[in-house]
């Protein structure tokens, strides 16, 4: 059975949903989220001896280290609280956290101690929270960098101190957790950019909250129960015609092996027919590897096409950016990728004629290519990588997906999901043009354009998972074995979900009255 899909909120909207709560919330929402993360604690280091090492800082995110601690030690566990603020200081809730433990006779030391014999069992991370925006100096740069040494398991509380809770931007020096805890819901920053190797393992405490009834979440992270809908059996009177003519433009001079990955990708996930069209004038006229699909001259690609994906092995002369054109005035839905996004990015009139298209139009760019789109630096992108994923949807009236560590998929109405599958060994040659490849297939197929992208970006990293798990990468996976794996998932997939609607037939069928006997 599919997972249903996690919401996720920005620092804004979980201070919204806990400025609703607090005030009514009983028992404290605190005093959940230090219990929740004692609970963690615990399956964590299971039987692993030796001190709870917790460091807690002068905010709130030093108040759930401090009913942490009181309900472990209340739990039999040696625990050492180091806090270096000054307690009159503390928020109003942090301070009753901070006289409770006190009260249960805890001690707090106001340095962090040298590490006993055996080590520590878990160091914690109470420093800081999600709404801390400025770089971590003095003390707390030291205790981190002291806490980051230690070769025990490394816990954070809601965000690792340091790590932007909403980009996923390290401030300087940042505590690098094996564990994050956090709570009412997941937050961009944990899944996108660097947050991943900062957050290690993540568990979302929800503290009894269902964020979605206080506040409609506009983000999501992917699973396939976002387009479980989609995944229905073919029928068995089929044939090629009914699953679409996907085209593949580009393949210039030296690059024809993208498009023949693109091509590929789409023929292998069930498309119809796959005609790719090269640029290159020397190009081949068959594939032998793969001799389903119809290679073709550029401008010999069929008028009738149901998707049409156009960039992998471009270039950027004079003759690319005309088909670009030509395409961009096509009646049919289009993926864009690689040099045909780098030629839209230095010119306006090809930017004008994307942003007035009225079929659906897929953007899928790496961060420099978003840069070039947006006319700003690839660091400014990588700054606030959601900030600029919507900006490209908006900009251009279009789905688009900035690839990267937790891909960020926006559409132009200001919803956005981030995908968590893949790994780092995508990071190779043709990963991209395999991509289009498949986003295109389902667009071919007839899939609406935005469960088309979800499923294509998951579906990618899920393969190289998959992959991963067979001891094929993460070093050294190529981007043809990931077209091979992803067949294979989205056929699970496609089980799975058939699987799930007998289950729902079957409990359709029951009577609705039951008949006594006379």
């Amino acid at each position: 059975m599919f997972l249903s899909a996690l919401p996720i909120y920005p620092v804004a909207g979980i201070r919204e949903i806990e400025g609703k709560l607090i005030p009514s919330a009983r028992p404290p929402l605190m005093e959940r989220a230090g219990r929740a993360a004692a609970e963690d604690a615990v399956r964590l280091v299971m039987d692993r001896p030796g001190p709870i090492l917790i460091a807690c800082g002068p905010g709130n995110n030093g108040g759930d280290g401090f009913v942490m601690a009181r309900q472990l030690a209340q739990a039999g566990r040696e625990v050492q609280v180091a806090f270096a603020a000054d307690a009159q200081n503390l928020p109003a809730e942090a301070a009753k956290a901070y006289t409770d433990y006190l009260a249960a006779g805890g001690q707090t030391i106001s340095d962090l101690p040298a590490a006993p014999a055996q080590g520590w069992a878990l160091v914690v991370d109470a420093i800081f929270g999600i709404g801390l925006k400025r770089q971590i100096e003095g003390r707390y740069a030291g205790w981190i960098q002291t806490l980051n040494a230690q070769p025990s398991p490394r816990m954070a509380l809601d965000v690792p101190s340091g790590l932007d809770a909403d980009t996923g931007q390290p401030l300087g020096t940042a505590f690098r957790a094996t564990h994050t805890t956090t709570f009412i819901s997941l937050k961009p920053g944990l899944l996108t950019n660097d947050g991943p190797d900062y957050c290690g393992d993540i568990s979302v405490q929800r503290l009894d909250i269902d964020a979605p009834a206080w506040l409609p979440a506009v983000g999501h992270a992917i699973t396939p129960a976002l387009f479980r809908n989609q995944l229905v059996r073919r029928p068995r009177n089929s044939h090629k015609g009914l699953y679409g003519d996907a085209g593949i433009l580009g393949g210039n001079a030296g690059m024809v092996g993208a498009a023949l990955l693109a091509g590929r990708a789409a023929q292998w996930l069930g498309t119809g027919r796959v005609y790719v069209g090269l640029l290159d004038p020397n190009g081949p006229a068959v594939d032998f590897s793969h001799p389903e699909l119809m290679l073709r001259r550029a401008t010999q690609l069929p008028e009738r096409l149901s998707a049409l994906a156009v960039g992998p092995g471009l270039g950027i002369d004079a003759n690319a950016a005309a088909q670009l054109a030509a395409a961009l005035a096509r009646d049919i839905p289009l993926v864009l990728d690689a040099d045909a996004l780098n030629l839209i990015g230095t010119d306006a009139a090809l930017q004008s004629q994307l942003a007035a298209r009225r079929m659906p139009t897929v953007l899928t760019p790496h961060p420099a290519e978003a840069g070039r789109m947006l006319g700003i630096g690839t660091a400014a992108v990588q700054s606030d990588r959601l900030r600029a994923a919507l900006d490209i949807a908006r900009r251009y009236h279009a789905l688009a997906v900035l690839k990267g560590c937790g891909s960020i998929i926006a559409a132009p109405d200001g919803r956005w999901f981030i995908n968590t599958s893949g790994h780092p060994g995508m990071a190779s040659a043709g990963m991209g043009d395999v991509l289009t490849g498949l986003v295109a297939g389902l667009l071919a197929q007839g899939w609406p354009a935005e469960s088309a992208l979800i499923t294509a970006v998951h579906l990618h990293g899920a393969a190289a998972d998959r992959l991963a798990r067979e001891g094929i990468g993460p070093a050294g996976l190529s981007a043809s074995e990931t077209i091979v794996a992803a067949r294979g998932v989205f056929n699970g997939w496609l089980v799975e979900a058939q699987q799930d609607a007998n289950r729902d037939v079957q409990r359709d069928s029951r009577p609705l009255i039951t008949l006594g006997k006379h």
